[in-house]
This record gives C-alpha cells, structure tokens and sequence, in this order.
C-alpha cells in the first residue's frame, strides 16, 4: 500500500465513523493526511512527492492505531498530535487550551487591521489568550509591539508560556492570569515570565506598556457560545475547555463586561478586536446603540469586529458621565428581567422555553479560539 492509498483509506474511516471536524481541518481527507503523515514522522506536505511510497506493515499498523483512536475518543487530532497551525505558524497545544482556529488571525496577518491604525502599534493587549497564538502572531506581525496577555486558567498560561518560548518571545510578551481586564489591576496582580509566576505591581506593568497602561490594540476571542449552543456541542468541541467556550444565555456575559470597560485601557486612536462568531445577532441586541465595523474573514463578514475607542465613549466605568455601552447594557438587564419576572409569574409550567435562538452548531463551535 502507498502513502496516498493509507490516506484515502483512513479518510474512508473517518468519514465512516462520522467525527466531526473544525479543528485545523473541516474534511475527512484532510484529517486523515494530517494524522497519517504525523504518524509517519513526515512533514505535513509530504503527501505531495511522497504520494508513491510504499508503507511497512508495521507503519500502517501504527496510522491504524492512531486513526481508531481518533475515532473511538472524538477528541481533536490537535490533541493527539500535540500541535496545531494557525496562519501557518506552528503552536503546541494540549486539553488546557482550546485548539488555535480564531478568526481574528485572519485580518491581523492578512494586514486588513493595519488599515484602520495610525501606525504600527507600541502596545498590544491579548485578551483571553489561550494557548497564545494570537500574542505570537502579533508580536510576529508587529515586530516593534511589546505585549501583554491575559487568561483566566493558569493552565492555559502554562501552555502559553510554551508556545511564547517556543517563539522566541519572552522578551517581549508578558503573559498575566485574571479574569479578563481585572488581570490588569495592580491588586494581586500576577505575571508569568521566564522566571516562573512573580508579582507585578501596577506601576511595573505601566513601566512596561506604557502611558499608564494603555494599548494601541485589544485583541479578544473571548467565550461566547451561547447556552443552546453550548449544550449541542459534539464531543470533539466538548472535550476543549467549557471556559473558553461557554458565553452565558446569549454569549454576551464576557462581552458585556469588557465593554464595560475597555475604554479605559485604550490610546485615544485605540482599536478593540473582538471575535463573536455567528452571534451577531444576540451582539447587536445586547448592544443597539454601537456601530462597529466589521471585518471580512473566510467564514462571513459578520464574525470578527473593531470598536474605536471613540465608538465605546469617552467616559469609562468609573469615571464621571455615561457611555454608551453603559446604557446598553443597563437598558438590556432590565428588559432581560423584566421579562424574566412577568414570565415567571405568568406561567407555572416551569422557565420560558423562548430563549435567544442557538447559533448554527458548526459555526459557533468552530470559529471560537483560542487564541
């Protein structure tokens, strides 16, 4: 058997089996040339001039072994393999983190970004960051940003920190745990470098953004599946980090808290990045009164946005005055319970079956990333 006939085979099985995909790959022969030239220790376009090779018994033995437990776990290729692509920069990746697939790689490598900046950013901010892919393709894109990044889960701050080295980046990547902005306060607040975990004040992180602390650019892919969504996941997607999938309701629950407050933490000329997948209808609910522009990406123009700092209001959370986001977002929470209440009291069957609709299954769960 050859090489090219051990992948069409496998393609067959997985195909047969019906697993599904989205992570690095969205087709069965893909998946079965990824895990088989993997497999053999071959570069992953060996396919192409080593389609003819005859295979030992033993090494399809080993392809077989590895298809099947693809196929008996569902879990990602990209966690048995140890290694995903994005933008055709290589990442490890392992169950801590999401498998890298966000859509915002696209207009950040592509250049489509660079058009709505000054010039190129000082300082770049990754929230969310997973596994750091996002970080690692600014900093490569960008060569003269320094950048912080921020996660909820140590675990995935220990799989960033890899991939950081992995790149070459330590010196000008800096990696915080904390819940979205709060990982920026200067209260407990905790960076991972070289060294291992160490506190920062927030004197040194303004020392090493500057200007206090602002950021040219705020990368986000943050959780927002929605609940419908979330509960129709298939088992590859369920085997990745709920955290980072799962967006509440209407997906909205991060969101609405970061542009809450993201003002803040822009230049003036600041931009905000923000991945939402198929849930632009639950976004443009939750937020009425904002326009953002929306960047094209492979999968719709409609899945990957840009709020300017001028568009989220002049007055953050906590200073005097009220923005946009502000009213938006208290006007929604109260027609939400309003409407909850009047539900509750005028039915006894048990909650209101009429919640916000699931965004489509493949999409939601294939676009979200990790960063």
């Amino acid at each position: 058997m050859t090489l090219a006939e051990l992948v069409e085979r496998m393609a067959g099985r997985l195909a047969a089996a019906g697993v599904v995909f989205g992570h690095g790959t969205d087709n069965a022969y893909d998946e079965a040339a990824w895990l088989v030239q993997w497999r053999l220790g071959m570069p992953l376009d060996a396919l192409d001039s080593l389609g003819a090779r005859e295979i030992a018994a033993a090494e399809e033995d080993a392809v077989r072994a590895l298809v099947a437990q693809r196929i008996a776990t569902r879990r990602p290729a990209a966690y048995l393999t140890g290694e995903a692509w994005l933008q055709g920069v290589p990442f490890f990746v392992d169950e801590r983190v999401i498998v890298p697939r966000s859509l915002v790689a696209e207009p950040l490598v592509d250049g489509t970004l660079d058009a709505w900046l000054p010039g190129a950013p000082a300082r770049v901010l990754d929230l969310c960051t997973g596994g750091a892919s996002l970080a690692v393709l600014a900093a490569l894109h960008w060569p003269g940003a320094r950048l912080v990044a921020t996660d909820l889960s140590a675990d995935a701050l220990a799989v960033a920190a890899r991939n950081v080295a992995r790149h070459a980046l330590g010196g000008r990547i800096v990696l915080l745990q904390g819940d979205g902005l709060a990982a920026l306060t200067g209260d407990g607040l905790a960076a991972l470098t070289g060294d291992g975990l160490a506190a920062l004040t927030g004197e040194g992180l303004a020392a090493l953004t500057g200007d206090g602390g602002a950021f040219d650019v705020v990368l986000c892919n943050p959780p927002y599946v929605n609940t419908a969504s979330m509960a129709a996941l298939p088992p590859e997607y369920r085997a990745e980090p709920a955290l980072a999938l799962a967006g509440g309701p209407d997906g909205m629950d991060f969101i609405r808290r970061l542009l809450l407050d993201v003002a803040a933490h822009l230049t003036p000329q600041g931009v905000l990045v923000l991945e939402i997948g198929h849930e632009r209808a639950h976004f443009e609910a939750a937020f009425p009164a904002l326009e953002p522009v929306w960047l094209p990406t492979s999968a719709g123009d409609d899945q990957v946005l840009l709020l300017a700092r001028a568009a989220l209001g002049d007055a953050p959370s906590g200073r005097s005055g009220r923005t946009c986001v502000e009213t938006c977002v208290e006007t929604c929470v109260a027609t939400s319970v309003g409407t909850s209440i009047g539900t509750s009291i005028g039915t006894s069957s048990g909650p209101s079956s009429g919640g916000p609709g699931a965004a489509p299954l493949g999409a939601a769960a294939g676009t979200r990333g990790g960063a």
